[in-house]
């Protein structure tokens, strides 16, 4: 008798879900999303989730449901917030529908409350996929970057190569540091020396000047030109008397 029972139920549900589904694509609604709340809440089995573009709609959506579901031969639903449009709930009893409004629905977020076990809404389609919470993002992030980061060893023996040579690298990157560090410093103090001190300036030798003398101007102490030299002759020694 359980099973029985268990099986009406469900295909109840799924009639259920099934009609109010094609009284909001009727209306074309956005980014519908069933969820089953069966293990959140025993007051309900479903929630359906979907959007409006403007007052107008969401209220069109609201009545597109109510009258799919009584079609279907179900109760007709209870509705709340058709006054402002912005957000309308729609109690179907085994199944709750929220209409609402892009900007309150991302304010709101009612998928990140019941959206645990997305509901495929066709056979065979790509199962939903479930958003993840802030934590799960960062440590999902973490790994990816870690799995990036850590280079891959196929082998123990290549993780052996591996790992010797990250040793090799870091003995020799303080050996390199220090033998630059010393260059560096000696280089520095000489080129402040050789820029502080002024190069020494010589002396100037002082010249002395120059005469010019014009051509055919006699010159002191030299003979005139044409001039011929004579030389007195020695005179000559008187014999003495005897």
């Amino acid at each position: 008798m359980t099973t029985s029972t268990d099986s009406t139920a469900k295909k109840d549900i799924q009639k259920l879900q099934r009609a109010i589904v094609d009284g909001l694509e009727d209306v074309k609604a956005q980014d519908i999303q069933v969820f089953n709340t069966e293990a959140l809440s025993p007051l309900f089995e479903r929630v359906i989730v979907a959007s409006g573009t403007s007052n107008r709609q969401t209220k069109a959506l609201a009545g597109s449901v109510r009258d799919a579901v009584r079609e279907a031969g179900f109760n007709k639903p209870r509705t709340e917030g058709e006054e402002n449009g912005e957000w309308i709930i729609v109690d179907c009893g085994q199944a709750v529908v929220h209409v609402m409004q892009p900007a309150i629905r991302q304010y709101y977020r009612l998928e990140e409350i019941w959206g645990a076990t997305p509901v495929r809404l066709k056979l065979g389609a790509p199962k939903p996929e479930v958003e993840a919470k802030p934590a799960a993002k960062k440590a999902a992030a973490k790994k990816a970057a870690a799995k990036k980061a850590a280079p891959v060893a196929t082998t123990p023996a290549k993780a052996a190569a591996q790992a010797a040579k990250a040793q090799k690298a870091e003995k020799a990157a303080p050996a390199k540091s220090g033998a630059k560090a010393p260059a560096k410093s000696a280089a520095k103090p000489a080129a402040k020396t050789s820029a502080a001190k002024p190069a020494a300036k010589t002396p100037a030798k002082k010249t002395a000047p120059v005469k010019v003398v014009k051509v055919g101007t006699p010159v002191a102490g030299l003979p005139k030109a044409g001039a011929r030299k004579t030389t007195a002759a020695p005179a000559r020694k008187k014999p003495a008397k005897g």
